[in-house]
């Protein structure tokens, strides 16, 4: 990274403070005794015991920062009993000088959670932070502060830029496992020292009841970190905040958490496998049949446990929206959950709703064209060349294994990538997770049915902490080609039996070359490319 190794260093030494004392916090009782002694799940210090006597408020659940930019970022807490927000930022972990931003008042209508928003940052500069929650009733009583820290994107492209992407957490029953080391690749990714992590959906699995052992197939048992709102489908409100808190407490999380920023953009399994408007379930583990009011409280939810600027309670709020990083990189978040039509065996000559909605592409269209970012990352929540099926005639993501000219939701990618060739926006890479395997697709025109766009790669990775899934299909529609896979033989092998992965996006400030890297979660380098600035569309290297 061309970021000065001072830098870097005095950011790791001062966050190890930072981290440890956010994973030493108190986990809330609502984790059964699989991990009462785990390292993932931590345990009940007797500060927080006392701190707890006293009637102070407490934040076991540790902090997070989102949507960073150079001048602005996002702090979220949650507390365990109503309480005042405040925020301290300050230049060193001493927090001499610091400036205090007054936050809301957390309360039984957020969950306990909140958001402060800061402004007037300076630009590529390590901020530390604290949030103390005080009483709501008298200020002076405040409970012990959880700090973190994170650092804004530099305006100034020399300082260069990395960050990691995954999702898929918590999925097909695997949860938090102690024996195992809890989320480990949470822990991985933190000593790779991102300025942020990009989650590119799947952050719960509402439809994945958590219990408390599984069989492997070698005879081994998976015990997880079990809660009563994972025991069974998320319907309730209560139930979807439940399964948002239960990734919480996984120590590894936490302390992730208090070090690295996120840009977050959800998918299918934070409502139900597959879901789309309109749908209505016809599966007996459900009382509430109808998917948009499912939706709908998952998004309450996902906006309380997230720190996502576009998701104002009073505006009604969006989940797609683009993060500006600097000089060097935008990233375009992506949701292809809310406005897409219904599954379908997706042969349609004609298609307007298509996957994204119209507003959502002709948002899309413009933001890339009005974007002066030497790199514009697509984050896309479901991937588009890769046949994902949905039972056995219809189809969940783009593409439907018809290698011919566009149909369907094709339609309207394909709008999205003649405008990306014809208005010459460069420099355009995305990044996708779902499947449950890493992979590398590279499309091309030469190859395609459709040959009105530009050369461009798309990268998959993850899971985080879920079931790993064979390879499905290519799709020949818009021409790619695999030179990288690697996924299990069989459906559903654990995290015990099979690595996790994410991807690792470095940009040089001096070149402008940008380096994708697919890791597993032992920190190995599966596959590597590097692309050149400036073009639209090409092979790299």
């Amino acid at each position: 990274m061309a970021q000065g190794s001072g830098r870097a260093v005095n950011r790791r030494s001062v966050l190890h403070g930072a981290a440890l004392g956010t994973a030493a916090l108190a986990l809330p009782a609502a984790a059964n005794a699989a991990g009462a002694g785990g390292s993932a799940a931590g345990a009940v210090p007797r500060t927080a015991v006392a701190q707890a006597r006293a009637g102070r408020p407490g934040a076991p659940w540790g902090v997070q920062t989102g949507d960073v930019t150079t001048s602005s970022g996002l702090v979220w807490v949650r507390s365990d009993r109503p309480a005042r927000m405040l925020v301290q930022t300050a230049a060193t972990e001493s927090f001499r000088n610091a400036r205090t931003w007054h936050g809301p008042v957390l309360g039984p209508g957020t969950d306990f959670t909140g958001t402060t928003a800061l402004h007037g940052l300076p630009s590529g500069e390590q901020i530390h932070y604290r949030v103390l929650l005080a009483d709501p009733y008298d200020y002076r009583r405040t409970g012990e502060p959880v700090t973190g820290t994170f650092r804004t994107a530099s305006d100034r492209r020399r300082d260069g830029v990395r960050f990691t992407w995954s999702g898929d957490l918590a999925g097909q029953g695997w949860g938090i496992n102690p024996e195992l080391g809890g989320y480990r690749i949470y822990e991985e990714m933190r000593r790779r020292d991102p300025d942020f992590f990009l989650c590119s959906g799947d952050n719960i699995y509402a439809d994945g009841p958590i219990e408390a052992s599984v069989r492997l197939p070698d005879g081994r048992i998976w015990r997880n970190v079990t809660t009563e709102e994972k025991s069974k489908v998320a319907e309730t409100l209560a139930e979807y905040r439940g399964a948002f808190r239960y990734n919480l407490l996984d120590a590894n999380l936490r302390r992730f958490n208090a070090q690295v920023p996120t840009i977050i953009q959800w998918d299918d399994h934070e409502v139900r496998n597959n879901w789309y408007p309109g749908q209505i379930l016809d599966d007996a583990r459900y009382t509430e049949k109808d998917v948009d009011v499912l939706a709908a409280r998952s998004l309450r939810a996902f906006r309380e446990y997230f720190p996502i600027r576009t998701l104002r309670s009073d505006q009604g709020g969006r989940v797609y929206r683009v993060i500006n990083h600097g000089p060097l990189l935008d990233v375009f978040v992506l949701d292809m959950r809310t406005y897409r039509n219904a599954n379908s065996p997706n042969r349609q000559t004609d298609d307007r709703q298509g996957i994204l909605g119209a507003e959502q592409l002709a948002w899309l269209k413009r933001a890339l064209s009005r974007s002066r970012a030497v790199w514009k990352v697509i984050a896309s929540d479901l991937p588009l060349g890769l046949v994902v099926a949905d039972g056995k005639t219809d189809f969940e993501a783009v593409a439907q294994g018809d290698p011919g000219a566009p149909l369907g939701r094709e339609l309207q990618i394909a709008e999205l990538l003649r405008h990306i060739k014809h208005h010459r926006v460069t420099g355009t890479v995305w990044l996708t997770t779902d499947v449950h395997y890493t992979s590398a697709q590279h499309y091309d025109p030469s190859r395609a049915a459709f040959k009105d766009f530009a050369p461009f790669w798309e990268f998959v990775s993850g899971p985080l902490n879920a079931g790993g899934f064979p390879a499905v299909p290519l799709d020949g529609t818009f021409g790619p080609a695999q030179p990288f896979v690697k996924a299990p033989r069989r459906a559903n092998v654990s995290p015990a039996e099979s690595p996790q992965y994410f991807g690792e996006v470095d940009i040089d400030g001096d070149s402008g070359e940008l380096t994708v890297r697919l890791r597993q979660d032992s920190g190995q380098v599966l596959f590597s490319r590097s692309l050149q600035p400036g073009r639209v569309g090409q092979a790299g290297r």
